[in-house]
Order: structure tokens, then C-alpha cells, then sequence
């Protein structure tokens, strides 16, 4: 079995992250989840995915979207995959 298309760079008891891991639940999202430094200036892998060394980070390989912020991410996530979605994974 491949790979889960979404990865979430997150830190280990990151409120922000966990609000997305709760959304992700919710709507029986499979992701992989990837844990970075706990130092924001060590954050390169970040930095190069989303363009900021913030996390939550999220890469959706379905949609082909990358971002950060984890308000946004959650938005994004109850359109394209909570009720009410396209069918086929994106916004209706």
C-alpha cells in the first residue's frame, strides 16, 4: 500500500496541530504525519515545503495544495473533504 497523499508537518503538543489531527479524524482523512524540530530556526523542511517555517504544514498530493496556518487548513479541509464535498475531492 502506498503512501497516505496528505502529510501533516506538525509538533508533538501543538494545540494548532492537534485542532488539525481532530479535523483529519473527523472526516476520515488518512495522512501521514511528520514531526519537526521543536526549534522554528531549525525548520528548513518546512521552510521549503510551505514557504514559512510555521507549523501546522499541510501538502495534499490529491488537490496538489500546500499550505500553512492552521485556520486555513481546516477551512480547506471541511471544503474538500468534510459534507457536502465534491465527490471527487474538491470543492463543490
Amino acid at each position: 500500500m502506498s503512501d497516505p497523499a496528505i502529510t501533516l508537518y506538525r509538533l508533538q503538543a501543538c494545540p494548532f496541530c492537534e485542532r488539525v489531527v481532530r479535523v483529519l479524524d473527523e472526516h476520515g482523512v488518512e495522512y501521514q504525519s511528520r514531526f519537526v524540530e521543536p526549534m522554528h530556526s531549525e525548520r528548513n523542511v518546512v521552510k521549503r515545503i510551505a514557504g514559512a517555517r510555521t507549523v501546522p504544514a499541510l501538502v495534499d498530493e490529491n488537490t496538489g495544495v500546500t499550505m500553512a496556518e492552521s485556520a486555513n487548513i481546516v477551512e480547506y479541509l471541511d471544503r474538500t473533504y468534510g459534507e457536502g464535498a465534491d465527490a471527487n475531492g474538491g470543492a463543490a
